[in-house]
């Protein structure tokens, strides 16, 4: 998308040629004092006058540019380059040249840099530019805008431009491959694994009841009429996909402990969302345990442990209200909405209370929230009643009892205390199977609640960040088969 032009003038300032321009007229100044010389009286004005005039003109120089500045892929994973191409084109003929650099984050490292105007240009005079970027980490980046520094003709002062706008590149975390199998633990609504093919009204799904007035004469099924000895119409049932619930405890406190567990922000404009290395992993593993089940055809939702919309609070996500995924094409909405979820600190869980810098929402340029949506969803009086039942409690119980979304459970949560344990362990009985992975640095500490948990019905798992997400995933579906067959030994 093309950016209308944006202007930041700095002052005007001398080069190293300038100043040195400046040191011989001061000189011959000096000299022409000393020697009682008028031609190098004149000879120093002009000198110093020089540079002088060239900051003017600079001064009064408002060069315009759009600048239009495209991705390719759009969207990146984790891991993988992004194409950027940038277009620079003058509003107003220019027929000077210019230094010109792009603005970048600075965990991207060294900016850019490239000379205006470009060997070769287009039809339209734009200068085309082109350079790669890859981030290890997933986050919502300002990329731009770009800072361009004009001479003069001489060379003797320069002024710097911020011309355009910024972009946001959006770099989602990456879906790790998970073994199928766990899929026998997590079962549908019906009792089946689903598969890719999805369920059509057939003969195999049409059933049968009496004739009503007013039911249209097509729908009569013939063949039913005659075992029956009376009029029989048709009444087709479409199959309906199994639906998950995952569950991403985004609370500060649940990923305080341990070394590797401290905050961090890797951008020095806080441009990368507020986590550690332990929420990473939880924010992979719900990537991809939801990548998962959204290609073995289940529908997926995601809330947080207060029962709220997963991604309410991700400034990355389109549609930041909406907690139900389904299809495919889904998988990259939700990476997109997992890009820049960060920790949910305490003083932010509730109603009141600033929030912190690197936790502070804004939403995406261009992607204006839903109607009736708040700015700020945290603050809204239904969220802060969610609050104060705590995680969870009673907000997620009856999310779960909705029947519309009777399946299998995934919490996904940092280290969970006691409480936590008591609250989550009846959950089990209102779903057909329920899945705890637990991410903390010292998995051992955690053995009084998983035991609470796998009392209670659950398939509970603790990892640390260090263990890769297809291994934990795997001893779930371990120990969910050991639960279905008492006498399988994971």
């Amino acid at each position: 998308m093309r950016k209308p032009a944006q202007f930041k003038v700095s002052r005007p300032a001398l080069t190293t040629r300038g100043w040195g321009l400046v040191a011989a007229g001061v000189a011959a100044l000096l000299g022409a004092q000393i020697l009682g010389r008028r031609d190098l009286l004149l000879l120093g004005v002009f000198l110093i006058l020089v540079p002088l005039v060239s900051v003017l003109a600079l001064r009064l120089l408002k060069p315009q540019f759009t600048v239009q500045r495209t991705f390719s892929p759009s969207t990146a994973e984790a891991g993988t380059a992004v194409g950027i191409t940038l277009a620079v084109q003058p509003v107003r003929p220019f027929a000077g040249t210019a230094r010109m650099k792009e603005e970048l984050p600075a965990r991207f490292g060294a900016s850019p840099e490239f000379h205006y105007p470009a060997a070769q240009t287009d039809s339209s005079r734009a200068s085309r530019y082109s350079y790669r970027l890859r981030s290890t980490r997933r986050g919502l980046y300002r990329i731009g805008p770009v800072s361009a520094g004009f001479p003069d003709p001489f060379g003797l002062a320069v002024a710097r431009h911020t011309i355009g706008g910024t972009a946001e590149l959006v770099v989602t975390p990456a879906p790790l491959d998970l073994p199928p199998a766990v899929l026998e633990g997590l079962r549908g609504s019906d009792g089946s694994v689903p598969t890719r093919v999805q369920g059509n009204p057939s003969q195999d799904d049409v059933t049968t009841r009496e004739y009503r007035h007013g039911d249209p004469m097509r729908r009569v099924h013939w063949s039913a009429t005659a075992r029956h000895g009376e009029l029989m119409v048709r009444q087709e049932e479409t199959v309906a996909a199994p639906r998950a619930t995952l569950v991403l405890d985004q609370r500060e406190s649940s990923y305080e402990q341990g070394f590797l567990s401290s905050l961090w922000a890797e951008s020095a404009d806080d441009s990368a969302p507020a986590s550690s290395e332990a929420f990473e992993w939880a924010v992979s593993a719900l990537m991809s345990v939801g990548a998962h089940l959204l290609e073995h055809g289940f529908e997926v939702r995601i809330l947080d442990a207060l029962a709220r919309p997963g991604l309410q609070r991700s400034p990355s996500a389109v549609l930041p209200d909406v907690d139900l995924f389904s299809g495919t094409a889904a998988v990259a909405d939700l990476g997109e909405g997992l890009a820049a979820l960060g920790l949910e600190a305490a003083a932010s869980s509730g109603a009141g209370g600033p929030l912190p810098l690197r936790s502070r929402p804004w939403r995406r340029s261009g992607s204006a929230p839903p109607a009736g949506a708040h700015p700020y969803p945290e603050r809204t009086p239904s969220a802060a009643a969610q609050a104060e039942r705590g995680p969870f409690g009673d907000s997620l119980l009856q999310a779960l009892q909705d029947g519309r979304h009777r399946g299998p459970l995934a919490v996904i949560t940092g280290a969970l205390t006691e409480e936590d344990a008591a609250r989550l362990a009846p959950m089990a009985d209102y779903v057909p199977s329920a899945l705890a992975l637990v991410v903390t640095e010292r998995p051992a500490s955690l053995s009084a609640q998983l035991a609470v948990l796998r009392s209670a019905g659950w398939t509970a798992v603790a990892a640390s960040p260090s263990q890769a997400v297809a291994a934990a995933w795997a001893g779930a579906a371990e120990h969910a088969a050991s639960l279905a067959n008492p006498g399988h030994r994971p």
